[in-house]
């Protein structure tokens, strides 16, 4: 690793080929990455996640319809040794490997464009997975924010992830994963979604890690971001008070 650590050559990557079909039922007729949560678009709230991380060499995926979002990006992304990429997936998973391809080679965070966290919580996230730097590691919350969560079973004796979808959990996922400069074996097979993906590494029994976030929120509705932006607001205010 030329004597750099670990935290110092982590790629980035986001996810931002959805189609925001639920969004744009709700009146938005942006792109899903440029609907804005507190007068910001998503892309530009998990840029400075990634900002504050100190990560700098980032992939992102955007689909064809995402011109205004490859515009913003082209704009406001100079900062970043940017890889964009404009392709319209059949999946979630399929988005999933694209960017994972891209950053292979060295350890990876990658998140998805609609997972709202506050930026001290993704960082935390971050050292905490370069410590398990040779395993697969799921941003888990308890705070549950989605129609249909991912749910994960965690071992609280070692922090390894047990068992990874059905009905109940101990936590859900949370848009957020760490893999290792070496990625897990491969199953040869081309998933449905990516959950199916993450469900088949816990259950052949590769090592998968979580690590807990207090609240993270899944902006699929325009319910979503009233919540995220109170919770923004909470925040900020028990801040100034403390």
């Amino acid at each position: 690793m030329s004597g750099k650590s670990v935290r110092e050559i982590i790629r980035g990557g986001i996810i931002a080929a959805g189609d925001g079909r639920r969004l744009r039922a709700d009146g938005y007729q942006v792109s899903k990455p440029m609907v804005p949560v507190a007068g910001r678009p998503l892309i530009e709230l998990t840029l400075d996640r990634f900002r504050s991380a100190e990560i700098r060499q980032l992939t992102v995926i955007i689909n064809q319809a995402s011109d205004d979002c490859g515009r913003w990006l082209r704009e406001h992304g100079t900062d970043f040794d940017l890889d964009l990429i404009v392709r319209s997936t059949p999946s979630s998973y399929a988005s999933f490997q694209v960017v994972a391809d891209r950053v292979a080679g060295a350890p990876a965070v990658i998140t998805t464009v609609d997972a709202i966290m506050p930026a001290d919580d993704f960082c935390k996230f971050v050292k905490s997975a370069s410590d398990r730097a040779n395993d697969v590691v799921l941003g888990l919350t308890d705070y549950v924010d989605d129609e249909n969560p991912l749910w994960a079973t965690l071992d609280a004796t070692d922090g390894r992830i047990r068992t990874l979808g059905g009905s109940s959990g101990s936590h859900v996922t949370a848009g957020l994963y760490w893999l290792p400069a070496r990625r897990p074996a491969d199953s040869k097979t081309d998933f449905a979604r990516l959950r199916d993906y993450l469900g088949w590494l816990v259950a052949a029994h590769q090592p998968v890690y979580g690590i807990v976030l207090p609240r993270v929120f899944d902006i699929d509705r325009a319910r979503d971001i009233v919540a995220a932006e109170l919770a923004e607001s909470d925040r900020e205010h028990g801040a100034a008070g403390a």
